[in-house]
């Protein structure tokens, strides 16, 4: 977007304020109507078009259409060793429970705990596995179905028994914890410390959650006809809101700049649309095409959330350049009337005493030149001194494992973690996660034969090492194929049961029935295949992100130099932020137990959603010092100082932005979902490490190390490029913003 349609875009929105604030209010209410009229639901599909996996659900579609649905298991668990599952009591109830939900709309097939054809009946008795098969996978199973089936067991717990529910189908969609209004409380005193002005903060969050609205509202709308992860609307709501202020916090922040240099209010928002305005579209562009970017793995599950994160973060791009001009100019001189001010004695010589407090005590803005300057005096050992350390932070990645997480890692008070608990210690690990084999023996095969081998199969299957056990072959009606059911003896996120699937699809099934198809399927299996998929798919996606980000900035700063080593230090900030979640989630180090999550795989998305949110907000701290940095360049001529200058007049608001960020995406942490936990604890860091490692060190020192020739033919004139003329719209671009004045509010007139 061009400076002029910026400039022009400041003029109406403070021209027509109430009508854009209105506008906002009817596009906000309409948004919610529709989510209430027309919204979806949340799941999780993990359609894998030319996986193994896809392969066995076609076929079980196909020749086993009864039992192509997902299922859910129901475990029925007595604490009374006097009242075991197998008394009449309970058993009656189960029994009773059998039979309604064999009756019930959608239920494909229901396997009673008490046999036939064997019994599922834990060696103590205290624990029985009632097996539901519905005729839907789990994205499509109505809600009131999965509701009925569940309530079918209430005359079992009338009865004393405890009933937990397992599989995927019982895998219900959560909503956000609560925890996230910590996040925006910490943000607003954030905010309020680094304005100093209740009104400043009130105008970034109204903005921010306002879009956040409209963007949550329409992902609600498009789930009726996309499907959209259970996952996708926190993680969304998390990458929206911390954005959303961010975004907010640089405008303002340019906004009140140019007021304290003498610029009439709607003339300082047209100079700051046109300056930190311009550089918020160029990162939240860069964020939306790197998260879109999901698409070329091919993976809809994937894809459908990159899509849902990128609609909260167009709603705050569009909030940033229309609502929240309206609002600073509906606010114009008063926006910093209400101030947070530090209590000072009032004494003789209180002018003596100021001007000896600033002589001892410099201005931030020094401060930070002095910082910079140390930077640049050792600049080599600054360089491999910040370097080291994110190769410190990263080097846990070296043993990342992808996968799924089981229900052994669900919050220990849901069900489904429950559920997991019972069948393991009743049944064995394996029982959480089936394995689906199918073999199809041809259509001119004789079912005569195809009974015989399947018999053969069995015993091949049975006989192989991580296999627990084996159910009898199931012939389809036409008897070309059969299918079994496979139980490991490990986990279904045990690194053994990714060994175990292998190992049948390579090895065991093609020996013991070569002539015929064969495919491994279930929900494990098709985790399995969907790290196996992104894992072979992730260095074409990072080669694009990179590529993309890579031309933005070249355009934008038209220096090669710049714009590699931005890309560099992108890779380093997001390998310093892989190595913590491997380190806690995969490991259990602290503070995993402080968190509550238990060790486990690294969700197979997560790497890729990190790695498209993190080139996108990555370039925002980029594009705002460096852009500085240039204007200071083509003013002064002189690239040690334009450094120092520009680092000094962004240094306090970078690190405002960064730490709004922190405690948004901290505040995801406390959440129930192990996905939005991980997800919210690796943006986190990554924000915190690029902003206090990359941005304030390894990037002065780099600078200082290439020196002038970093910005190629740079000439001696003001910038347009990004910041755009600060130096003629806002006076002169290395002053620093005013200074907060914490902490007792108070009125002036």
């Amino acid at each position: 977007m061009g400076l002029s349609v910026l400039s022009a875009l400041a003029r109406i929105s403070t021209r027509y304020r109430w009508i854009v604030v209105g506008l906002w209010l009817v596009l906000l209410l309409g948004a919610l109507f529709g989510s209430r009229a027309i919204g979806g639901t949340f799941s999780n599909d993990l359609t894998l078009a030319g996986t193994d996996s896809q392969a066995a659900y076609d076929t079980l579609r196909e020749q086993f259409p009864e039992l192509s649905g997902d299922g859910m298991q129901a475990i029925v668990h007595s604490t009374d060793a006097a009242e075991p599952v197998t008394s009449p009591a309970t058993r009656t109830a189960v029994e009773e429970a059998v039979a309604e939900l064999a009756a019930l709309d959608g239920v494909a097939a229901v396997r009673s705990p008490y046999g036939p054809p064997q019994p599922m009946i834990s060696e103590d008795g205290s624990t029985a596995m009632v097996t539901i098969q519905f005729t839907e996978r789990a994205k499509d199973i109505p809600a009131q179905t999965l509701a009925d089936a569940q309530a079918a067991f209430d005359g079992v717990q009338d009865a004393g028994a405890q009933v937990e529910f397992g599989g995927p189908a019982a895998q219900a969609e959560t909503g956000p914890s609560g925890s996230e209004i910590y996040g925006l409380l910490a943000a607003a005193l954030v905010l309020l410390l680094v304005f100093g002005s209740l009104f400043a903060m009130l105008v970034t969050l109204v903005s921010a959650l306002m879009a956040l609205g409209v963007g949550l509202a329409s992902i609600s709308m498009i789930a009726s006809t996309v499907t959209i992860g259970t996952s996708g609307p926190i993680v969304a709501a998390m990458i929206g809101l911390g954005v959303g202020i961010d975004y907010a916090l640089l405008i303002v922040t340019r906004h009140r700049e140019g007021m304290s240099q003498g610029l009439a209010p709607n003339a300082s928002i047209e100079a700051a649309m046109t300056t930190a305005g311009r550089s918020v579209l160029v990162a939240g562009a860069t964020v939306i095409i790197a998260i879109l970017s999901l698409y070329a793995i091919g993976i809809p599950f994937v894809s459908s959330l990159g899509l849902a994160s990128a609609l909260v973060v167009s709603a705050t791009m569009l909030a940033a350049v229309t609502l929240l001009p309206a609002l600073l100019a509906i606010f114009g001189t008063n926006l910093d009337r209400v101030r947070v001010r530090k209590l000072r004695k009032k004494t003789a010589g209180t002018d003596a005493a100021t001007d000896a407090a600033s002589t001892s005590h410099p201005q931030p803005a020094s401060g930070w030149r002095g910082w910079v300057g140390d930077i640049q005096r050792r600049r080599w050992i600054s360089a491999l001194a910040a370097v080291l350390v994110l190769a410190i932070l990263a080097l846990p990645l070296l043993s990342l494992r992808l996968g799924t997480a089981d229900g052994g890692s669900q919050a220990a008070d849901t069900t489904q973690r429950k559920a997991y608990d019972l069948i393991v210690d009743g049944f064995g690990a394996g029982w959480a996660g089936p394995l689906l084999v199918t073999v199809d023996f041809g259509a001119d095969s004789a079912p005569a034969e195809n009974q015989a081998a399947s018999m053969a199969v069995q015993s091949q299957l049975a006989a192989t090492d991580g296999v627990s056990a084996v159910t009898p072959p199931r012939l389809a009606e036409n008897g070309t194929t059969a299918l079994f059911t496979v139980i490991p003896t490990s986990s279904p996120d045990d690194a053994a049961t990714e060994t175990l699937v292998h190992d049948l699809r390579d090895t065991v099934l093609p020996a013991a029935a070569p002539d015929a198809a064969a495919h491994v399927g279930g929900a494990t299996a098709t985790s399995i295949d969907l790290a196996d998929t992104l894992l072979a798919q992730i260095g074409w996606f990072i080669l694009i992100v990179v590529v993309l980000a890579f031309i933005v900035l070249l355009i934008e700063f038209r220096a090669p130099f710049i714009a590699a080593m931005a890309v560099i230090m992108n890779l380093f900030a997001v390998g310093a932020a892989y190595g913590p979640v491997v380190a806690v989630f995969q490991w259990g180090w602290w503070p995993a137990n402080l968190l509550g999550v238990a060790s486990g795989p690294v969700e197979s998305f997560v790497p890729v959603m990190l790695f498209a949110v993190l080139f996108g907000l990555s370039t925002d701290y980029t594009v705002f010092l460096l852009s500085r940095v240039k204007e200071e360049l083509a003013r002064t001529g002189d690239a040690d100082r334009a450094v120092r200058d520009g680092l000094a007049a962004t240094a306090r608001v970078i690190l405002a932005a960064a730490s709004v960020m922190v405690v948004v995406f901290g505040s995801f942490i406390l959440n129930d979902q192990r996905t939005v936990t991980m997800f919210g604890f690796g943006l986190a860091m990554a924000v915190a490490v690029y902003a206090l490692v990359v941005m304030l060190v390894l990037v002065p020192a780099l600078l200082a190390i290439a020196g002038r020739g970093a910005w190629g033919r740079t000439k001696r004139r003001p910038s347009v490029e990004v910041e755009a003329d600060a130096e003629t719209e806002v006076g002169p671009v290395s002053a620093p913003a005013p200074e907060p004045e914490p902490l007792v509010a108070t009125g002036r007139g």
